[in-house]
């Protein structure tokens, strides 16, 4: 006859219960609170008044949103439910229950401290030698906004909507002033259709003026780019004392064009093509990641669709990291960044850039993983030589780590982790978010790593 052991949900336990004897001493919410509780969290600390009741101390706050993060917990309201139901978050609560807004307004508030806070957990994984942040990689890839692509309004699609909307407005005035009223329908409210409509004008002239705007910040920067290959276009002329062959380029309009857009329930969002095929309301999320731990060492986030521009922004944000991590040897990306300033732009840096050039068949005979290309010329350019050196069997085997290092801490963050469209809204916002993001990455990351 079969055993089973009493079911006994009444059972008392014999001493008094410690949170601390119910996670294992190796567990990941054990590491995110003894790294946290090490930070400097003074700026944050003294943000806090000295008037009513005690607050959640930031180290706890910000453990119950790293470790959220880390586990596919983002929601204040999961996280807030799980400090009941979850034996991690009741450790790092330390048995209590921030409620959901305390940790909303924490993430949105600090957002600001949360790069400082980056960068000393990446000071601490040089103290414990997890890398030596020699050879980076440089990719992106597009995230979902909180907003939804079938929100976007096209300036075409608002002139038409406003048209409508005058024209019905008219019609409305025109019944109100009407002698007879046998016409209005019965529960017809003439004044309160025509202040709704007159509600809905104002939303979309608002819309427009920012497509406006949007538009002459666009016509800024396509001046710039009309003026350079115009003064191109005479140097050339002028070097050889012949006309220029071809159209000569058009100039830039500042007026919108029919197809530009704004979101309206996330203005600073932009309409991406994802993978897989379609568009998507989308942030272009970037990220600098070593190739020997997988740490991320510069998130950085952008409304450009094309990562080409991305490159030196993010040389600048390892220029600004502490000494040890902002001087890497070597910068392996896809041929999205390729481009002869980008290239120019690594050498400046003192970094050697190995940035694919163009696509690679999927096939390659078995000879060329074997064989090595002819020496160059001495008088060879910059991007001549990289060329040459991805040829290399030594360049093919350094920038191969580029697929196995960036391009899986993307795979992790999405489909481990979770993380796959934003809680928060705005540029701003959403850039605190995504460091957060990478920083609950890099702990996870550490957690493993560690001695």
């Amino acid at each position: 006859m079969a055993r089973f052991r009493a079911i006994d949900r009444d059972i008392d336990f014999l001493f008094p219960p410690s949170v601390q004897e119910w996670l294992p001493d190796n567990h990941l919410a054990r590491y995110v609170a003894s790294v946290v509780e090490g930070l400097d969290l003074s700026a944050i600390e003294q943000a806090y008044g000295g008037c009513g009741s005690e607050a959640y101390h930031p180290a706890t706050l910000m453990s119950l949103l790293l470790y959220g993060y880390a586990t596919g917990v983002f929601s204040s309201r999961r996280i807030e439910r799980a400090t009941y139901d979850s034996i991690a978050f009741r450790y790092l609560a330390c048995n209590r229950h921030p409620d959901h807004d305390t940790l909303c307004t924490f993430r949105r508030r600090f957002g600001e401290e949360f790069a400082s806070l980056f960068v000393e957990v990446l000071q601490i994984a040089q103290a414990n030698q997890i890398s030596q942040f020699g050879t980076i990689s440089l990719d992106g890839t597009k995230i979902h906004a909180n907003a939804s692509r079938h929100s976007a309004l096209s300036y075409a699609h608002a002139e038409k909507i406003e048209a409508q909307l005058k024209a019905q407005v008219q019609e409305l005035l025109a019944l109100a002033e009407a002698a007879d009223q046998s016409a209005v329908p019965d529960g017809l409210s003439v004044p309160a259709e025509i202040a709704r409509r007159q509600e809905q004008l104002q939303a979309i002239r608002e819309a427009k003026r920012k497509i406006e705007a949007c538009a002459k910040e666009r016509y800024q920067r396509e001046k710039a780019e009309f003026d350079a290959k115009l003064q191109a276009r005479a140097d050339k002329q002028a070097e050889s004392g012949n006309k220029a062959r071809g159209k000569p380029p058009a100039p830039p309009s500042e007026s919108p064009r029919a197809q530009e857009q704004i979101n309206l329930t996330d203005e600073e969002s932009r309409i991406m093509k994802v993978a897989g095929g379609g568009f998507e309301q989308c942030y272009n999320a970037q990220a600098v990641v070593d190739t020997q731990s997988m740490l991320v060492l510069a998130p950085q986030l952008t409304q450009a669709t094309n990562d080409k521009q991305q490159l030196e922004a993010m040389l600048q944000k390892l220029r600004a990291l502490p000494e040890g991590l902002n001087a890497p040897q070597s910068l392996l990306a896809d041929t999205g960044y390729f481009s002869e300033n980008n290239v120019e732009a690594c050498i400046e840096a003192g970094i050697q850039p190995l940035i694919a050039a163009g696509r690679e068949g999927h096939h390659p005979h078995w000879k060329q993983r074997f064989s090595e290309p002819p020496p160059l010329p001495e008088e060879a350019t910059a991007v001549e030589k990289m060329r040459h050196t991805l040829k290399t069997k030594t360049g093919k085997a350094a920038h191969a780590l580029r697929k196995q290092t960036v391009e899986p801490v993307f795979g992790i963050v999405k489909s481990v982790m979770g993380f796959r469209q934003f809680l928060l809204r705005g540029l701003e916002h959403v850039q605190h978010e995504w460091t957060l993001v990478c920083l609950a990455w890099n702990l996870k990351r550490m957690a493993v790593l560690r001695p």
